[in-house]
């Protein structure tokens, strides 16, 4: 008798290698999938604009990192003695405004470049719902606990949302035209919208990328699913029943790995993670003789994989 659903997942063609460089944008499970290819030392980078959860905020995240956009003061605002920007993260807030400018554009001309040979750029979307400044009447990434009453909250239709994608793989192909384009949904639940509503905000956001997908180019990667059909038990969810699990972002990642990770990579893959195990050991005495001769051996394996990918860093 079987006792769950599990989502076969198809290996795809042009899959992700160790020459591959991968550029990520949107939501907090964005941050989960860039915090594994990070850990096994794939070329990446992430979230240029900090974490982004509708689909405006990323298109204009990227619109911005394809036109080189550079921020000025009036790009920001003062509020609470802190400088900030609409379009991004609180990450990039800071007292010095310099500081909060020099961050945000340096992030965005090496991500500019990052995107422009790119070879595999993954998009998480997490939410239909955004907030529009009621001032400016133009839409924000991030309300930064600035009064309720100055936004208002409206809901992208499948239309609009399918819109805006189109937009966003436009922009993107303006720098790059050859770099597969895989979008995926969040399978965090943002109940805070309320239930129906999270559902009516998903939905949406499937039926747009479905709009858009062809299979040459654009792709879609079922983390959504995997979560609800396949693990779909609150023993998957951390405390706050709203987030996956640890256990649940690493079997989502094992799915991923199956579909775009290529197998000629599995074996380096498996010597690294033997790297960052021994890299995190705590040793009972530093100074036995049984610990300098791991320390050896661990330093003569990390010379054998940097020498022959020079990308690869183990200092950080």
């Amino acid at each position: 008798m079987k006792f769950r659903t599990e989502i076969n997942i198809l290996e795809q063609d042009n899959q992700i290698d160790y020459k591959s460089r991968i550029v990520l944008f949107g939501s907090c499970f964005t941050e989960n999938m860039e915090k594994h290819l990070s850990y096994f030392k794939f070329q990446n980078i992430s979230n240029s604009h900090g974490i982004l959860f509708n689909t405006k905020s990323i298109e204009t995240a990227i619109n911005d990192c394809v036109t080189k956009k550079e921020y000025a003061q009036n790009d920001l605002l003062f509020f609470d003695d802190i400088w900030l920007s609409y379009n991004h993260h609180t990450k990039f807030s800071s007292v010095y405004l310099d500081k909060t400018l020099h961050q945000i554009n340096s992030n965005i001309v090496t991500t500019h470049k990052a995107l422009a040979h790119a070879t595999h750029i993954l998009i998480t979307l997490g939410t239909s719902w955004i907030y529009r400044n009621r001032e400016t009447n133009d839409f924000v990434a991030n309300c930064h606990k600035i009064p309720q009453k100055k936004f208002e909250k409206e809901f992208l239709s499948a239309d609009k949302n399918t819109t805006i994608l189109k937009q966003i793989i436009s922009n993107i192909q303006k720098i790059n035209t050859n770099a597969s384009i895989i979008f995926t949904v969040s399978p965090v639940r943002h109940l805070k919208d309320g239930f129906v509503e999270n559902t009516q905000s998903k939905a949406s956001l499937h039926t747009a990328i479905h709009n858009v997908v062809d299979h040459k180019k654009i792709y879609y990667f079922p983390s959504f699913e995997i979560m609800m059909d396949d693990l779909r038990d609150y023993r998957f969810y951390r405390n706050d029943l709203m987030h996956p699990s640890e256990s649940a972002i690493e079997y989502i990642w094992g799915k991923f790995k199956e579909s775009w990770i290529s197998k000629d990579s599995f074996s380096l893959m498996k010597e690294i993670n033997s790297i960052q195990k021994s890299l995190r050991h705590k040793p009972f005495r530093e100074d036995s003789d049984k610990h300098q001769k791991f320390l050896n051996m661990l330093s003569a394996k990390i010379d054998r994989v940097s020498k022959a990918y020079e990308h690869i860093n183990f200092n950080s």
